[in-house]
């Protein structure tokens, strides 16, 4: 591949142990498009990654060593608009749940087929475009101090307390599920998370839920939260993707 066509080809980091794996995904990504560079565990990822960012990682969870869930926790801090790839164990939900509250994009369970590898990699990185597009450059939200309060717009969302208020320190009436879901989009924000994404987290909290369920309970977030519900700037809807939380609006 000639220099210039690398340089204009998407970057893609796989960390895996297994060299055979590694060896298969250079070669096959490397055929439809994608530049690659491998690493067989956490610390070689980490130099990776320092000599030159990659657009999307394809991460092991289970790795002798740092294992892939706080490689990605590294990740998502130092590289914010980095997309993550989790590759788990068949039936490891909780591996699953975990990955996608540090922020991965989505998951696959090994063995898997390799074009749908490339599907779900090209997905996540069609998002990141969409996004990069449709939201500000720098994000509005940060903790506030040790309590973990999340300002956006005119609101405080208060995670350890479970509360909502507005600028004026009034409560807003909210119910749990809808609290979750908030929670959620802020602890993600500038970044679309899909309906199964929303969902997994659901069922991890014990949420009745299907892909109506999320709509409704975004509808009413909107309602209590937007100036104007017809027309969201803090919960977008990201056509034929999910939804994605923008924190920095001229509401604030």
């Amino acid at each position: 591949m000639s220099q210039a066509a690398e340089n204009s080809s998407p970057v893609v980091l796989v960390v895996d142990d297994e060299p055979e794996l590694r060896s298969l995904l250079d070669e096959y990504f490397g055929r439809h498009g994608f530049t690659v560079y491998t690493a067989a565990d956490a610390a070689e990822a980490r130099l990776a990654v320092a000599s030159r960012a990659p657009a999307l990682a394809i991460l092991d969870i289970n790795m002798p060593g740092e294992n892939g869930l706080s490689l990605a926790r590294w990740m998502r801090e130092t590289q914010p608009g980095i997309g993550l790839v989790m590759l788990t164990t068949a039936g490891e939900s909780i591996d699953r749940i975990i990955g996608l509250e540090l922020g991965a994009d989505d998951y696959l369970p090994k063995p898997f087929e390799m074009r749908e590898l490339l599907a779900r990699v090209r997905a996540v990185l069609r998002r990141a475009v969409v996004l990069a597009a449709a939201t500000p450059t720098s994000p509005a939200i940060a903790p506030a101090g040790e309590s973990r309060r999340i300002a956006f717009g005119a609101y405080r969302l208060d995670l350890d307390e479970r509360r909502l208020r507005d600028a004026d320190g009034r409560d807003i009436e909210i119910s749990a599920a809808e609290f979750d879901l908030l929670a959620l989009f802020a602890r993600h924000p500038n970044r679309p998370l899909n309906r199964n994404q929303i969902m997994e987290q659901a069922h991890n909290r014990g949420w009745d839920v299907f892909d109506r369920s999320i709509d409704l309970r975004v509808m009413r977030l909107r309602r209590k939260i937007e100036r104007n519900p017809d027309r969201p700037e803090l919960i977008k809807t990201v056509r034929n993707v999910g939804y994605v939380f923008v924190p920095a609006t001229a509401q604030e």
